[in-house]
C-alpha cells in the first residue's frame, strides 16, 4: 500500500483530505506542523508528502528543504498545497525542491491525477476495505520459491545442479504481497523472473534482511526491477553490529566494489531500519526473533491466511555440543532455545539452517551455523509440520545433500513423528491453501 504523509496545521482542511485518500486506498499518515511532519517523514519513508506552506514549527519550504536532505528519502516526492499564488512563491518552492505547487481549492479529481502522476502503482480506484485499505485476494493460495539456498558463497557447477548453487534467497506470495526473504545471489533471477511476469506493470514488493553478512545482500546490486522508476521495493532490516542497514547496503555498491551507486539506481527504494520485533505487510503479520549468529541476525514468521512460514537461515544451536538422548538433554534446552522453540511452536513450514553434519559441526563451534540432526530435533519438538533444511554448505555437493536429507529422515522415522522433511531446492515452490 502506498502512503502519504499530510502536513496541515489546519484540521478542517487535513480531515476530509485525509478520508478521500484513505478511501481510495492511500495509507495516510497525519502531522499539524513542519517539524513533527519531517520526524514522521523520517521515521515511515512516505511515497509522497503533501505540505501545506505556511504553518507553525516549520513552513512547507523548510519541510522541502529538510526531506531533500535524507538520502533515504530521495525517492519521495513533495508536494506544496496553498491558498496562494505568488511567483515568487512558486520560485521559492522549485529552489527548495518541490514536485509540484497546487493552489487551494483543490478538486480531488486533480490532486489524484497528481499523484498517479508521481508515485507508480497509485490507488486508482475507490477501496471497499476496512479503514479505507484496499481488498487482498485472501481466498488465494500461499505461495513460498526458493530463488537461492546455498550459504557462504555462490557455487555454480555440474556438482551442485539439482540443488542449486545461488545463496540466500526465497519468494513469498501471500494476501496481495510480494515478499522476499533476504538478497544473496538468487535474487538476480528472481529479479528477472518479476520483470517478465509484470512487464510495463509497476512492481511494488517488501525485501526482508536477516541480516547484512554478504551471502545475504550481494544479489542486490544486480536486482533488475530496481533499475525501473516505474517499481517500488521497500527493504526492512534490523541495524547492524558496526553500521545502519542503509550504510551496509550502500556500501557494498560503492566505488571500487560496484559501477552504480545505490543512489543511483532509478527504481522507488525506500530502507526502514526496524525498530519492533512485531509488524505488519499488509494483511500478512511479521514476527521476527534474534538468532544465535555473530553480529545481528534476525530470523522470521509470516502469518498470512493460508498458513504460516517461519525463516531462520543463520542459526547455531544454544549449547556448543549436540545434545544426548541418552542424558535426557533434549529436555534441557536452555531458557534462548525454548524462546525459540515458542517462536516456532506449530509453523506449517519451517526453512532452518542446517549446513553441517555432525562431525563438521563438532569443528565448527562458534561459527554461528547448525547441523541437521540439531534441526530435525528442534523442529520436532516445535511441532513444526515440514521442515526445509536450509544454507547449505558450498563444499556439500548434490549428493552430499541428498545423503543429509536421507539422514534426517531416517532420524524423523525412528521416533515416529508424521513432519515432513526436504532440502531446499531452487526452483521448488511451497503452496499452502488455495485450489
Amino acid at each position: 500500500m502506498k502512503t502519504v504523509l499530510l502536513i496541515d496545521d489546519d484540521d478542517f482542511c487535513r480531515a476530509p483530505a485525509s478520508a478521500m485518500l484513505r478511501k481510495v486506498g492511500w495509507n495516510v499518515i497525519e502531522a499539524a506542523d513542519g517539524e513533527r511532519g519531517i520526524e514522521l517523514a523520517i521515521k515511515h519513508r512516505p511515497d509522497v508528502i503533501l505540505c501545506d506552506l505556511l504553518m507553525p514549527r516549520g513552513n512547507g519550504y523548510h519541510v522541502c528543504r529538510a526531506v531533500r536532505e535524507q538520502m533515504e528519502l530521495r525517492h519521495t516526492k513533495v508536494v506544496v498545497i496553498t491558498g496562494r499564488d505568488f511567483a515568487a512563491d512558486r520560485q521559492s518552492a522549485d529552489e527548495a525542491g518541490v514536485d509540484d505547487y497546487l493552489v487551494k481549492p483543490i478538486e480531488f479529481e486533480k490532486l489524484r491525477e497528481v499523484l498517479q502522476r508521481l508515485v507508480p502503482g497509485a490507488p486508482e480506484q475507490e477501496t471497499t476495505g476496512v479503514d479505507g485499505e484496499a481488498d487482498l485476494p485472501k481466498d488465494e493460495a500461499t505461495r513460498v520459491k526458493f530463488w537461492g539456498v546455498r550459504g557462504s558463497i555462490p557455487t555454480p557447477g555440474p556438482t551442485t545442479v539439482f540443488f542449486g548453487g545461488n545463496t540466500s534467497c526465497v519468494e513469498l506470495r501471500a494476501d496481495g504481497e510480494i515478499i522476499i526473504l533476504d538478497a544473496g545471489s538468487g535474487i538476480r533471477p528472481l529479479g528477472h523472473a518479476l520483470d517478465a511476469e509484470f512487464g510495463e506493470r509497476p512492481i511494488r514488493l517488501t525485501l526482508l534482511v536477516t541480516h547484512t553478512h554478504w551471502d545475504h545482500i550481494q544479489g542486490f546490486p544486480f536486482f533488475l526491477p530496481a533499475y525501473k522508476a516505474k517499481n517500488s521495493v521497500h527493504i526492512l532490516g534490523y541495524e547492524g553490529a558496526r553500521a545502519g542497514l542503509a550504510s551496509t547496503l550502500a556500501g557494498q555498491m560503492e566505488s571500487p566494489y560496484f559501477p552504480i551507486a545505490m543512489q543511483e539506481m532509478p527504481g522507488h527504494i525506500v530502507i526502514e531500519e526496524l525498530k519492533e520485533l512485531k509488524f505488519s505487510l499488509g494483511a500478512v503479520r511479521v514476527e521476527a526473533c534474534f538468532l544465535n549468529h555473530p553480529g545481528i541476525c534476525v530470523g522470521y514468521r509470516l502469518f498470512t491466511s493460508q498458513g504460516s512460514i517461519a525463516y531462520l537461515p543463520d542459526n547455531e544451536p544454544y549449547g556448543h555440543h549436540p545434545p544426548s538422548e541418552e542424558d535426557g538433554s533434549w529436555a534441557k534446552e536452555p531458557l534462548l532455545e525454548r524462546e525459540l522453540i515458542e517462536f516456532i511452536q506449530n509453523v506449517d513450514v519451517l526453512i532452518l539452517d542446517s549446513q553441517y553434519d555432525e562431525g563438521e559441526y563438532e569443528k565448527h563451534l562458534n561459527w554461528g551455523h547448525g547441523c541437521v540432526r540439531d534441526s530435525v530435533m528442534l523442529a520436532q519438538k516445535a511441532g513444526v509440520k515440514k521442515l526445509y533444511l536450509f544454507h547449505h554448505d558450498p563444499n556439500h555437493d548434490d549428493a552430499f545433500v541428498a545423503s543429509l536429507l536421507e539422514k534426517a529422515r531416517e532420524m524423523i522415522g525412528g521416533i515416529g513423528s508424521s513432519m515432513r522433511i526436504e532440502a531446499a531446492r531452487e526452483g521448488e515452490e511451497i503452496i499452502l491453501g488455495g485450489e
